[in-house]
């Protein structure tokens, strides 16, 4: 394997693109949290909004943005690379109608069934009085946000493929603001007419779900395509999507259904496990979306035009490159976490209705939620390559691994250890899942340039350790500013993830490992300009 691919090169200048965009939106998504903090805490109100997201949430996963977004991207890269453009805006014309329609159906008759399915996640909230009946009532209000969300990700998955990553990714941006600036706003209205404040960043998620689809609309338009309302089920390439789907639903989701279960397990503990388990998995997802997402959606439309192809070799290659610039970027930020959890939640959270046991408590769950950090942002980058070789089963077969893990493990250290239980088996079961992964692409690409990846990862844990050293000497030089004004903390915590990114940096661009070299050249080029 060259040591500067040019799919590497392709992969970490899209990756570039893309994670800045995410960045802003990740960060706008942590000013979300804050401003649920500050007004919430982890009380009754943010555990029934955690608890009534989840089932949109996870139907988006289920049936839209997952699945779908996978599915619909391997079909229309092989439209796009084999078809006439014609054909091509036809299949996502037919694509959006049908999926509008079908999701339109599904969300009514989860409207209808939200108490059941509220209970279903949090049996113990039927003991406090009206926290069944909140949660229901914020479930039905949020419901429509798995049709606009989901057609969003079939444009995203369009425009990606003609080579548009900065403004689909910055559409989750838009979700943000929407969020923060009509939930803040109807949370402050609402109440004096007899709604919860809550109700207001309920409606509040949906307007930014609205946003984050339209401003993606005049890009689309700019590449070509103008929408033809159809509905023809008998059409080839959506019945390819569907039976792609079918699988592809099973195996995206068991993040998501695992998180259920979690839900599930955590409302019968403490009062608060549920907020935090939610603002811990918050945090984390941070460098999971900048990362793993990031190269999963710079690497998909190469990786399926690769697949179109019959081009085995070259997405042995893009495979693993992308993995290797993961893991680069996720070991480091694992080993931050868990030595920096509470001085982050600290910083981001505690202020208002977030008192300093509600950081200590999500604290403890960001350090076990940050320990499967790279096994899932290296997952987001293994499973659509089943997709593009059309072996959609062996990640159903992932799935059920983890959610049997997952309620094994639960089960028995639930008693003990409370909600930090929940986030330990989230990170063990996503452990076990790469592996399997791993494992099963070896074998179906008839092997894997593991030596290459054994070696950027020897790189890359060495590199890590000095950077531990590095954090472990300036925390400690610095502790008594961890905990003091809000102005030290951001001082403190911002000094210490300098040295350490420059500490990393350093250490891992001497010893030349070829993807960060590609991300650092691109920089260069960039700003020496």
């Amino acid at each position: 394997m060259k040591k500067s691919s040019a799919n590497s090169g392709t992969i970490a200048r899209s990756a570039g693109v893309i994670g800045i965009a995410i960045m802003c939106s990740r960060v706008l998504g942590l000013v979300r949290e804050q401003v649920f903090a500050g007004l919430f805490g982890a009380g009754t109100a943010y555990d029934a909004f955690v608890v009534a997201f989840r089932i949109p949430n996870l139907m988006r996963d289920l049936f839209g943005e997952g699945a779908l977004s996978a599915a619909f991207i391997t079909v229309f890269s092989e439209y796009n690379t084999n078809r006439t453009q014609e054909e091509t805006w036809q299949l996502a014309s037919n694509t959006l109608t049908f999926f509008a329609v079908l999701l339109s159906l599904l969300i009514l008759v989860a409207m209808y069934f939200a108490v059941p399915l509220a209970q279903l996640l949090a049996p113990q909230y039927t003991l406090i009085d009206g926290k069944i009946a909140l949660t229901a009532m914020l479930t039905k209000i949020m419901l429509p946000f798995l049709v606009v969300i989901s057609l969003s990700a079939v444009v995203m998955g369009m425009l990606n493929t003609k080579g548009r990553f900065f403004i689909p990714a910055m559409a989750s941006s838009f979700f943000n603001i929407g969020s923060i600036v009509g939930g803040v706003s109807l949370s402050l209205i609402l109440p004096d007419y007899g709604f919860p404040a809550i109700t207001g960043m309920a409606v509040g998620t949906l307007i930014g779900g609205i946003l984050q689809l339209l401003v993606q609309i005049p890009v689309l338009r700019s590449v070509g395509f103008r929408f033809k309302p159809q509905f023809n089920i008998s059409d080839p390439g959506l019945r390819k999507i569907l039976k792609l789907m079918i699988p592809a639903t099973i195996g995206l989701s068991a993040t998501q259904i695992n998180i259920v279960i979690g839900t599930n397990f955590a409302s019968s503990c403490a009062e608060g496990s549920v907020s935090w388990l939610n603002y811990a998995f918050r945090l984390v997802q941070l460098p999971i979306g900048i990362f793993g997402v990031t190269i999963s959606i710079a690497m998909m439309p190469l990786l399926a035009k690769q697949a179109a192809n019959k081009n085995i070799y070259e997405m042995r290659k893009t495979l693993i490159s992308s993995l290797v610039m993961v893991l680069a970027l996720t070991i480091p930020a694992t080993a931050g976490l868990i030595l920096l959890a509470e001085p982050v939640t600290r910083l981001i959270f505690e202020r208002g209705a977030f008192s300093a046991t509600d950081t200590l408590h999500t604290a403890q769950a960001l350090s076990l939620y940050a320990v499967g950090l790279f096994a899932y942002s290296s997952n987001k980058v293994l499973v659509p390559a089943f997709y593009a070789l059309d072996r959609a089963k062996y990640p159903v077969i992932a799935s059920f691994i983890a959610i049997g893990t997952n309620l094994i493990f639960i089960n028995l250290t639930i008693d003990k250890y409370q909600h930090m239980a929940i986030a330990l088996s989230m990170s063990v079961t996503m452990l076990l899942n790469f592996l399997f992964l791993v494992c099963i692409l070896y074998w179906k690409m008839n092997g894997l340039p593991l030596r290459y990846l054994a070696t950027g990862s020897i790189k890359i844990i060495f590199s890590t350790a000095i950077m531990i050293g590095v954090v472990i000497a300036t925390q400690t030089a610095l502790m008594p500013w961890l905990s003091g004004s809000l102005f030290h903390q951001i001082w403190t915590v911002f000094a210490i993830i300098t040295a350490a990114a420059a500490t990393y940096g350093i250490v891992l661009n001497f010893l030349k490992l070829s993807e960060f070299s590609d991300i650092v050249l691109k920089l260069r080029t960039k700003f020496g300009r």
